[in-house]
């Protein structure tokens, strides 16, 4: 869904801005594809710039509290140094490249509760104002989606996804949050742990991939999260046997605390054992601690057959976004907040 916008620092009668992108999905470290379209208004205008700004709804935790507020974590500039004549259409063509921690939205076409948008800004002879606001749609990279299927396949199932503010220690982390794709326990594991978090960072040369288990707590002992983080490769993601090797990751997980103990809650590290598999830096991690600025510390088939992770989405457990139109209101109240914030900074 589009949304077009006046100018309104330019009064009636100003230029209008309406951003196209291109359809189907789009993958991170992908290119952005689409066209801005221009409309003139009562008069000449000079077009000093355009971009595209990628926003996102991100959750924000200070202990116990919870808020919501929009990110902006990528801008692009894509034209300008024009002038716009009087009722002159134009259309300008665009690409830009995601970054590659870009969250996904969606599996196998099922949205997972991720909220972003492209926000175009205009600015003529000096007055700065958005234009429209356009959701985005971004689906995984295949190692990451076989991951998913892998997990699906062990029987993890989807129960929501969120994109948190902060960053995981020891990683390369570049934006400024994080996507969790959060999943029921397989039954073979329901005894150890309560929920698994699942976090992708994206890279040229590879992906980390970063697991916590909240744990379930004993008679004599209480539940701790533990954490731990793989590297992987972006190749020969089709001649691995992914069941097995996810499977892996978590069974050293759920033995971490038999073998190790681990302490603290939330944050903290676990065992200092190396883990992993790290194809392109030579070298496994044994942990990841999530830092909050400061705030808390068989081979893979594809399929609707075999991507039982998906089941939990289709069944409408996408926390509430699952409809379009749901989804459009949300983008749409992003853009309101934008222009909130905005006002308070002036």
């Amino acid at each position: 869904m589009v949304f077009k916008r006046l100018l309104g620092s330019l009064g009636v009668g100003g230029p209008t801005v309406d951003t196209v992108l291109d359809p189907g999905p789009v993958r991170p470290g992908g290119p952005l594809t689409g066209q801005v379209h221009l409309r003139g208004g009562t008069a000449d205008f000079g077009i000093e710039q355009i971009t595209l700004e990628l926003v996102a709804r991100v959750e924000d935790e200070h202990g116990d509290e919870e808020r919501e507020g929009v990110v902006l974590f990528d801008r692009f500039t894509v034209g300008g140094g024009f002038r716009l004549a009087e009722g002159e259409h134009r259309g300008l063509p665009f690409t830009a490249q995601l970054p590659w921690e870009t969250p996904i939205t969606e599996l196998y076409g099922q949205p997972l509760g991720i909220i972003l948008g492209v926000r175009t800004g205009l600015e003529v002879a000096g007055a700065k104002d958005k234009g429209d606001l356009d959701q985005l749609t971004v689906c995984p990279l295949p190692v990451q989606e076989a991951v998913l299927e892998a997990l699906g396949q062990l029987g993890f199932g989807f129960k929501s996804a969120d994109l948190e503010l902060g960053h995981v220690g020891g990683t390369g982390q570049r934006l400024p949050f994080y996507q969790e794709i959060e999943l029921a326990p397989a039954p073979q594991y329901a005894h150890a742990i309560n929920e698994l978090e699942v976090t992708f960072l994206a890279s040229p040369g590879g992906m980390d991939v970063v697991l916590e288990a909240d744990k379930r707590g004993g008679l004599f002992s209480s539940g701790e999260d533990t954490l731990a983080l793989f590297t992987i490769g972006h190749e020969g993601v089709e001649h691995r046997d992914w069941n097995a090797e996810v499977d892996a990751w978590i069974r050293q997980l759920v033995e971490r605390r038999a073998a190790y103990g681990s302490y603290g809650s939330h944050g903290s590290y676990g065992s200092h054992g190396s883990y992993g598999h790290g194809e392109h830096d030579g070298h496994g991690y044994g942990h990841a601690d999530h830092h909050h600025d400061g705030h808390h510390d068989g081979g893979r088939r594809s399929g609707p057959s075999t991507a039982a992770i998906v089941g939990g989405v289709a069944a409408g457990v996408a926390v509430g976004v699952v409809g379009g139109m749901v989804a459009a209101e949300v983008v749409d109240e992003i853009g309101d907040a934008f222009e909130d914030e905005e006002g308070d900074e002036d």
